[in-house]
């Protein structure tokens, strides 16, 4: 394990959130946001999202839908619909993690928090489809069990043609059912989404925050 994966998993944030979402799964989730543990939350949206959709490397329409599971602060919510001007949902299912999103698109000053909606949400009983899915996080959160569950779901929820950015993070070795966040490797996608997929990115972002270099893996994969 790298020296940023060790301090990473090793911060006391992760080992109450363990806590919390060991004694119940869903509520789990409410009580670390009530209690601001939040080991995961960088303060700002991700960096090498912002270099992907700055760069023109996704074929993407000039206005479209975007969706953010397990947004936390609607940082990166904010930042698609900044960038990309796509009417984004970004949710969650901790209201206190929502109510926090939600101030934190108000109070931006951005033109584009008009363009981004907030809700209390079940991932699984989402609806779409979407030209476009961002996945931080989110992969990680869920019990390896439910990995094939969340690989045909985003197989409904975007659109032919459009795009499912996964920033895979953080990438530790710790046995698969330790967490969250639990161990994924690039190989763990390609097993639950099966086929109707193309791999358009695979990379080490080389704009990663400090904590994250070494820890992280950028994969976009395009709805065929």
């Amino acid at each position: 394990m790298s020296d940023n994966a060790d301090k990473f998993l090793s911060n006391p944030g992760f080992v109450q959130l363990r806590k919390f979402t060991g004694e119940d799964p869903v509520d789990g989730w409410d009580k670390a946001w009530q209690n601001d543990v939040t080991p995961w939350d960088a303060g700002e949206a991700q960096p090498p999202l912002r270099s992907l959709l700055a760069s023109g490397v996704l074929d993407l329409p000039k206005t479209g839908t975007a969706l953010v599971p397990g947004c936390g602060r609607g940082y990166d919510a904010l930042t698609i619909a900044s960038v990309l001007g796509f009417e984004t949902l970004a949710t969650d299912i901790s209201p206190v993690a929502v109510d926090t999103a939600k101030k934190f698109v108000e109070a931006a000053n951005d033109p584009a928090s008009e363009k981004v909606t907030v809700e209390v949400r079940d991932f699984f009983k989402e609806e779409g489809p979407y030209d476009l899915i961002y996945d931080y996080t989110f992969f990680v959160a869920l019990p390896p069990s439910r990995r094939t569950e969340w690989g045909h779901k985003m197989s409904t929820l975007v659109k032919p043609g459009g795009y499912l950015i996964t920033l895979l993070f953080p990438i530790h070795n710790n046995p698969q059912d330790v967490g969250p966040p639990f161990w994924a490797r690039t190989e763990s996608y390609l097993e639950v989404l099966g086929d109707g997929w193309e791999k358009v990115v695979d990379e080490v972002p080389k704009d990663s925050l400090p904590a994250h270099e070494g820890i992280e893996k950028l994969l976009v994969w395009k709805k065929l």
